[in-house]
């Protein structure tokens, strides 16, 4: 199983055999709250006719084409809907199955890019420490969480990596973006001269770091590495695969930031996790760059997946931006977010809490470790609050939230007891 303790699922296996709405169905019968929108990808809540309806429908009509030299409507027309949702010139849109694989095509459209331009000596990357940007050996290489990487060996060479921006001694229990930590981008300053910037591809971030624990961007860090990156000619990519579609309260972090990036990887919330997709959204200015350079009528980016574009894919795609509009979805997270906001904040000033982070629909509580146990504090917290009807997600002494946007005030108020319970037990 995926990033499992197998070990100890098989010895008390949590088995979900329904879901709908806010809520998942568990093997016995019981209805939980999924405080996790699944995976932070179920923005819309559990079980949407209208997204089930649009893959039926078109399974009935066109089940599967591979987009090699032809194409199908879907596909194209999801495309177009991106293009206009996304900000700035971001116009055009490369096709995957995952946040991995869109990762992974983010970083070759980088190579391609500088290679078409006659820099192909640019093929380092720049990650950050405590990222996490899927799992292909190329999004391994740029992430920065240890115990993913530790048995894989070196992975690619020539990634550098910035300096996380947790920072406790001056940002424990901020509320939104950080105060302090501006600086932390400069950096990449010093990346770039250990380096030469003639060296360097691209910049890849989570605008708000995820998986490493809900990290949001000190206040004009994001601001700061685009300027950076503009005055050496670098490429910045924002891993959008868990901001994107609403979380902040925006369709894309950009947005909410203000910062336009030359590509943006989403993936999670596209389809509402009906079906596996992800995408590269990518600037004119790229895009154009690789098209304009190529020779010959071969492709002018080999490279793709047999599944990119799907048509069952796109049809869930689409159906999933209809209910983001007709629903208004950014209008409830940004309706969603003070009141998560007050909820997990309310559960700082616990003695077994060491921070609370939190920015529009996404929250992290984090516990100081038990001494010889680290990690079993947040993996008691996860049982407790099971008991007490929530589903909620646990790292190291740290759970994440980051519900569907479809929650109300009386959902996080029985998320926020929960916790407050399972706090009061450890």
């Amino acid at each position: 199983m995926p990033f499992t303790a197998n070990r100890t699922f098989k010895s008390d296996p949590l088995m979900i055999s329904g879901a709908r709405g806010n809520h998942y169905i568990l093997a016995d019968g019981r209805e939980v709250l999924d405080v996790s929108a699944g995976l932070w990808c179920v923005n819309a809540g559990h079980g949407r006719r209208e997204i089930t309806d649009a893959i039926r429908s078109q399974a009935e009509t066109l089940d599967f084409v591979a987009n090699f030299s032809h194409g199908a409507a879907p596909a194209f027309e999801l495309a177009n809907r991106l293009a206009l949702l996304a900000p700035g010139d971001l116009n055009h849109v490369f096709f995957t199955n995952s946040g991995s694989e869109a990762v992974d095509t983010a970083l070759k459209i980088a190579l391609a890019c500088h290679a078409a331009r006659g820099e192909g000596q640019r093929q380092r990357f720049v990650g950050r420490q405590m990222a996490y940007h899927g799992v292909g050996f190329g999004g391994l290489s740029v992430a920065g969480l240890g115990g993913n990487r530790k048995a894989f060996g070196p992975l690619l060479p020539g990634v550098s990596h910035l300096p996380h921006t947790l920072d406790h001694a001056r940002n424990a229990c901020s509320k939104g973006q950080p105060e302090h930590g501006i600086e932390m981008a400069d950096a990449l300053e010093a990346i770039v001269a250990m380096n030469d910037a003639s060296t360097i591809a691209a910049v890849i971030v989570e605008p708000v770091a995820g998986a490493g624990g809900v990290l949001p961007p000190p206040q004009g860090y994001l601001e700061r590495l685009r300027e950076i990156c503009d005055r050496h000619g670098l490429l910045l990519i924002f891993d959008e695969v868990i901001t994107g579609f609403g979380r902040l309260g925006t369709t894309f972090a950009s947005e909410y930031f203000g910062v336009q990036p030359d590509m943006i990887t989403c993936a999670k919330g596209l389809t509402n996790a009906a079906v596996p997709m992800g995408a590269v959204i990518v600037s004119d200015a790229v895009h154009d760059t690789i098209l304009n350079a190529a020779t010959g009528p071969g492709p002018e980016l080999a490279h793709g997946y047999t599944y990119s574009g799907h048509p069952l894919a796109a049809a869930a795609g689409l159906a999933t931006l209809d209910i983001h509009r007709d629903d208004d979805l950014n209008g409830k997270a940004r309706a969603l977010a003070p009141l998560l906001e007050a909820g997990v904040h309310a559960l700082a000033d616990h003695p077994v809490v060491k921070d609370v982070r939190n920015l529009g629909v996404l929250a992290a509580v984090q516990m100081h470790p038990r001494e010889g146990a680290p990690g079993a504090r947040s993996t008691e917290l996860r049982h407790h609050c099971l008991a007490e009807g929530a589903l909620i997600r646990a790292g190291a002494d740290t759970v994440l939230i980051s519900p569907p946007l479809t929650f109300g005030a009386d959902e996080v108020t029985q998320v926020i007891e929960a916790m407050k319970k399972g706090l009061d037990r450890l």
